[in-house]
């Protein structure tokens, strides 16, 4: 079994809340407040996203698409159940 799942992602900048959950065209969608300047929205998704699954951010990593609205995210393998059900 991987020690790490990779999760594809949409991140939505200059959203009302900091939120992940959903899927759009098959990617979690992760809506954030910061805007795409300065890698603020990407530690913004990471805490997003670290906080839904209940990891820590350090756990959390941009594989791609640093510079993209569609990323792909690593978490670690014992967030399985966890991201399942977010990816609802």
């Amino acid at each position: 079994m991987p020690d790490r799942l990779l999760v594809p992602a949409r991140v939505i900048p200059r959203a009302a809340v900091d939120r992940a959950g959903g899927l759009r065209a098959g990617r979690l969608v992760v809506r954030v407040r910061a805007v795409p300047v300065g890698g603020a929205a990407n530690a913004a998704a990471v805490r997003a996203i670290a906080r839904a699954l209940g990891v820590r951010e350090a756990d959390v990593r941009i594989e791609r698409g640093s510079a993209a609205r569609e990323k792909v995210f690593s978490v670690p393998a014992a967030a399985g159940p966890a991201l399942a059900a977010l990816m609802k």
